[in-house]
């Protein structure tokens, strides 16, 4: 793996976190930016659409308004996710595409996501990947994965459930339900099992663990970075037209 610059959490809105993951490929695809791992600080409950998922077939309005939950939409591909502030731990990787060369794109994923696993074995999780795009215990998964590449380099972002609500994805996100939309990737419908259900650790504990397994070098956000995605937040990822883009 490459010496990443390893960000630390910081906490963002979710419109705003989506549009630092672009800001910040596009960084790496301009040669800007080493390869980095950054973690996510969430500060609003949320709910995170894939780029090609429809929020009719996904999104159940009603309990999220009820929950106060945000819905937005990223950059990558794949299924729904829910994060929480204080129970969810997301990151991502930017690099350049040569770090995964020679890899088929199932590979690079399980590649991507090795320190992760390992650091889960090492608090006591019996942990695995899942083709293709999973983190799993014997009693379901933990974490799921999804990529977007462009020009010669790629994110690569990871939501791990930390701790979560029984019963609360069933509510939010329409996993199961008829289809009321004939567009957008459908979720799949997969038992997840939270961390602290697995081991006592602590969520500090758990991103201490995480930190250390991935190795690295401390690391910082330049101003134009976080000026950058908050304006595209304004423009793009808060916006209607992105987020019901599929509707």
């Amino acid at each position: 793996m490459p010496d990443w610059e390893i960000l630390a959490e910081q906490d963002l809105p979710a419109h705003q976190q989506m549009a630092l993951d672009e800001v910040l490929l596009e960084r790496v695809v301009a040669g800007a930016r080493a390869p980095t791992l950054r973690f996510w600080g969430w500060i609003e409950p949320t709910l995170v659409l894939g780029s090609s998922q429809s929020v009719a077939n996904e999104v159940d309005e009603a309990a999220v308004r009820r929950r106060g939950f945000t819905i937005t939409r990223r950059l990558s591909g794949g299924g729904t996710m829910l994060a929480e502030p204080g129970r969810t731990v997301t990151w991502s990787l930017y690099l350049p595409a040569e770090v995964v060369a020679g890899k088929s794109f199932r590979e690079s994923y399980a590649y991507l996501d090795a320190f992760a696993v390992q650091a889960l074995r090492k608090l006591g999780v019996d942990a695995a990947y899942r083709p293709i795009n999973d983190i799993v215990s014997p009693a379901g998964k933990i974490a799921g994965a999804a990529q977007a590449r462009r020009r010669g380099a790629l994110l690569h972002h990871t939501t791990l459930a930390y701790s979560m609500a029984p019963g609360l994805l069933r509510e939010l996100i329409r996993i199961g339900r008829p289809s009321v939309a004939t567009r957008g990737v459908r979720s799949a419908a997969k038992v997840v099992t939270p961390v602290d259900t697995l081991v006592p650790a602590s969520r500090e504990e758990l991103l201490a663990a995480l930190v250390l397994e991935a190795g690295g070098h401390p690391g910082s956000l330049e101003p134009g970075e976080l000026a950058g995605a908050e304006r595209l937040a304004a423009t793009k990822y808060a916006r209607p037209e992105w987020i019901y883009r599929i509707s």
